[in-house]
């Protein structure tokens, strides 16, 4: 079995090379140990798509090799109590971060010695012990709304000697009776991005969230805090975490919301559908203008793939087929809205933008809401559908 150290070295040597490691995380990521703060059961995918356990007791050289692989490792599943029989999972519902991301976001936060730092969403804790490593135990701050994960990280902090001080809270809250904060990284992804992060922030401060929409999860959103308490940032990266709690949404299921396929519309079109989800500039554009509509792909063994866009609030949906060499796909549609069209409309309307990049695009969040702009705070963007409240 390898030696933790050797697997933890090796970790830092492929972070410092791929350049997701800068210089001055360095030293915290060689001092604070992957392995030491993840749980003793995590849980994989079987060749079903089924969440199995994976024991550090039955096997640890293979739990060794998850916690210090370049991979997010789950560390819960359906909110603490997995399906039986079996230990079998359904839903992801706490994971330890990619070790790139995670360098890359410490980087993006620009943070220095001496500022505060409020962290939503604690999970391992390994990222709040980073923090302290480098800013030191006074200066951290950390949220986690599962009370069950708060003691397990607030336990195993205090064990590697992090005397951090662990809130179990919504995250979307905040943690005002620490504040004010320098800087807020948040953990897990927001929708509707909470302005408690601002009000608990000093002028000049930022804020670093993963943005997502129903269709595109994967926008790092860097916010400065301005005087009045408004935030304007832009996308600087492109990372993807679970939402907070609060802001699930409905969960979609294929057996369960894909219904009267016999009264779909039948249509097809000719724009690939690797070119509207495949392609990150476009599938966040499709996202920003096209709410509550969720993309699921099924892939067989065969090469081919069928694409799936569910609205579960209004019982539309919509699905394309794609087989290899085609350049044609069929197209199915049941629902008062048409899923597909929408996508395809917001792709054009992509195109005619000039296909902005993602970073062009920013968001501005007040205590009356937010708003999405291109290239400018002041050249705002809606949806072409309603918004999406009501999750």
């Amino acid at each position: 079995m390898a030696d933790p150290a050797e697997l933890s070295a090796r970790l830092v040597a492929e972070l410092t090379e791929a350049g997701d490691l800068v210089p001055q995380w360095r030293a915290a990521f060689q001092a604070v140990p992957r392995h030491r703060f993840v749980p003793d059961t995590v849980w994989v995918q079987d060749g079903d798509r089924r969440l199995v356990p994976v024991d550090r007791a039955d096997d640890e050289a293979r739990w060794l090799e998850l916690c210090y692989a370049n991979d997010f490792v789950v560390t819960q599943v359906d909110d603490g109590v997995p399906a039986e029989p079996g230990r079998v999972g359904r839903d992801i519902s706490s994971s330890a971060s990619r070790p790139d991301v995670v360098a890359s976001m410490l980087a993006a936060l620009e943070v220095e010695p001496g500022m505060n730092v409020l962290e939503i969403g604690t999970g391992t804790g390994w990222n709040a012990a980073l923090l302290a490593e480098r800013l030191g135990d006074d200066k951290v701050v950390s949220v986690e709304v599962d009370p069950a994960v708060a003691d397990r990280a607030r336990r195993v902090l205090w064990d590697a000697g992090y005397e951090i001080a662990v809130a179990a809270t919504d995250g979307a809250l905040g943690c005002p009776s620490f504040a004010p904060f320098d800087r807020v990284i948040a953990t897990v992804a927001a929708d509707q991005v909470p302005h408690a992060w601002a009000e608990q922030s000093r002028p000049g401060g930022r804020v670093l969230v993963p943005w997502t929409t129903d269709f595109h999860n994967g926008a790092l959103v860097s916010f400065t805090v301005e005087p009045d308490r408004t935030m304007r940032g832009r996308i600087v990266g492109n990372v993807a975490f679970m939402r907070l709690r609060a802001q699930r949404g409905r969960h979609v299921s294929l057996a369960r919301d894909v219904r009267h396929v016999e009264q779909a519309r039948c249509s097809s079109t000719g724009l690939h559908p690797y070119d509207v989800l495949g392609e990150y500039d476009v599938s966040l554009a499709v996202g920003l203008k096209v709410p509550r509509c969720k993309l699921i792909v099924r892939h067989d063994d065969g090469g081919a793939y069928a694409v799936w866009l569910v609205d579960p609030w209004s019982g539309s949906w919509a699905s394309l087929e794609h087989g290899p060499g085609a350049e044609t796909f069929p197209v199915r549609q049941h629902g008062p809205r048409s899923l597909w069209h929408e996508v395809e409309a917001a792709y054009h309307w992509w195109e005619d933008l000039d296909r902005p990049t993602a970073d062009r695009w920013g968001l501005t969040v007040t205590a009356e809401g937010q708003h999405v702009w291109l290239d400018d705070p002041g050249n705002l963007i809606g949806p072409s559908c309603p918004d999406q409240g009501g999750q």
